[in-house]
C-alpha cells in the first residue's frame, strides 16, 4: 500500500529531473534550469516535512497516560507526608 510519503519520495527525483528537463527544453541553460528543479523538489520536501509532517501525537498521549496513572506519586525530594526531605 503506497501512501503519501511513498509518492514525495518519488516525486523528489521526479521533480528534480523534470523540471530541470522541462526548463531545459524551453531554453534555459542547464545551469540556470538546474535551481529551478532544485527549488520544485525543496518546496514538495517542505511540504512533506513542515505542512503534512509525519509526527503524531501517540508519544505524548502515551506519557499523559502514564503519568496519570502514578498519580504524582513518584516526585523527587518529597516524603510521604508531603513535606521536603
Amino acid at each position: 500500500m503506497t501512501g503519501y510519503y511513498d509518492y514525495v519520495l518519488g516525486l523528489i527525483p521526479a521533480a528534480l529531473i523534470g523540471v530541470t528537463a522541462a526548463l531545459n527544453l524551453i531554453g534555459l541553460s542547464l545551469t540556470a534550469a538546474l535551481p529551478g528543479g532544485a527549488l520544485v523538489a525543496g518546496a514538495v520536501m517542505a511540504h512533506a516535512i513542515f505542512v503534512k509532517a509525519p509526527v503524531t501525537d501517540e508519544p505524548r498521549a502515551r506519557i499523559d497516560r502514564a503519568a496519570e496513572r502514578s498519580g504524582g506519586r513518584s516526585r523527587v525530594g518529597r516524603s510521604r507526608t508531603g513535606g521536603a526531605d
